[in-house]
């Protein structure tokens, strides 16, 4: 590629120039910027600006990628950065990076870019395009699939904070030869944020949920029902409720906190697993706080579920139980799920016992 300017999308990409400093200054000092950036320099500075616009930018070209200024076309002012890094050049892999200032946020300015720069890309011969995001960041994610790059995995401890902690990334990759357009997504968001049957809401977990489930999963009865049998620390339920978003844009599972549609207070949790997307099938896993329990709240729950994951694309619903757990059982035929046999010593148990699990499952055709 070479740094000439190109325009589509309504964004124009450029090479930065030194009339860009004020607002890379001000773009680059942004706290919402740097929490994922945090490798800039500190203080970023005019001289840092500079710095980058006479020595970073060049060298980024000369190294075989590219350092474009995301600009306005009305008033060629700047709105983000955008660039190309090649990791290959045997394999024509590249990875793509930008950012967006404060003032164009939210105006589709990022996804516009991004989709400008890896036409632009692959018709210079690129063959292979990745886009690393942090596990948090959300925002990311959704311009990724906007622009066709598919979740590839996690690369764990990819990157670096500036004082040196590692953090996993999350791998978005587009090929050359890839279908043009937006991702579909296995799990879409839930429509208007929510599901509800006016007794029972379901809604996304929020980290704010985090000391309400932890409660939930430390108890007794809901601890002898987890995968393996122990209870959580609550670190580890904390980050659980802070990926809650990046793990439904990947397709991986639904995580949702299930609410008294009255009160608006947390009453337990539910899952939705897509364990094998190749067949259509996910898992369904739910637990209610003792308070919540009788009322009918997990079979109205699971109704809920259903049917949002088979209007979704889900061909079929499966869920487990202990033997011994007959208030689940009967939770799921309410639920419309009939029963389909025993997994002998499926599950791991307490002292490296094996337990073995009741199996349920409802297809998308079953009457409700």
């Amino acid at each position: 590629m070479t740094p000439e300017t190109i325009e589509g999308y309504g964004v124009r990409l450029r090479p930065c120039h030194l009339a860009d400093v004020p607002d890379m200054v001000a773009g680059c000092t942004d706290p919402e910027i740097r929490r994922f950036m945090p490798l800039l320099p500190d203080p970023y500075d005019a001289d840092a600006a500079r710095l980058w616009i006479d020595e970073g930018a060049p060298a980024a070209w000369a190294a075989g990628g590219a350092a474009y200024t995301i600009a306005d076309p009305a008033t060629d002012r700047l709105l983000g950065s955008i660039g190309l890094t090649r990791l290959s050049a045997e394999r024509a892999t590249y990875e793509i990076g930008y950012w967006v200032g404060a003032a164009a946020r939210g105006r589709g300015v990022a996804t516009a870019a991004t989709r400008l720069l890896t036409e632009r890309a692959f018709a210079a011969g690129a063959a292979r395009l990745e886009l690393l995001t942090r596990t948090e960041n959300v925002a990311s994610q959704r311009i990724a699939l906007a622009c066709g790059y598919r979740y590839e995995g996690v690369r764990r401890a990819a990157g670096a904070d500036g004082d040196g902690v590692r953090q996993d990334l999350i791998a978005w990759v587009r090929l050359a030869d890839d279908p043009p357009g937006p991702v579909a997504r296995l799990l879409p968001d839930l429509p208007d944020g929510r599901l509800t049957d006016g007794v029972v809401t379901l809604r996304p977990v929020e980290p704010a949920d985090t000391d309400a489930l932890y409660r939930l999963h430390s108890l007794p009865e809901v601890v002898a029902n987890r995968v393996p049998p122990v209870a959580p620390e609550r670190a580890a339920l904390a980050r659980r409720c802070r990926l809650v978003a990046s793990r439904w844009l990947a397709g991986e599972a639904a995580d949702l906190a299930i609410l008294d549609a009255a009160t608006g207070a947390v009453v337990g949790g539910c899952a939705l697993f897509y364990d094998e997307p190749a067949t259509g099938q996910a898992m369904i896993g739910y637990s209610l706080l003792p308070e919540a329990r009788g009322r009918g709240l997990a079979a109205r729950t699971v109704r809920l579920v259903a049917g949002w994951a088979f209007g979704v694309g889900v061909s079929r619903l499966w869920a487990g139980t202990r033997p011994d757990n007959v208030a689940s059982q009967r939770v799921l035929e309410r639920a419309g799920f009939r029963r389909e046999g025993l997994l002998r010593g499926r599950l791991p148990g307490p002292d490296g016992v094996r337990v073995d699990s009741v199996v349920y499952g409802r297809l998308a055709t079953d009457e409700n």
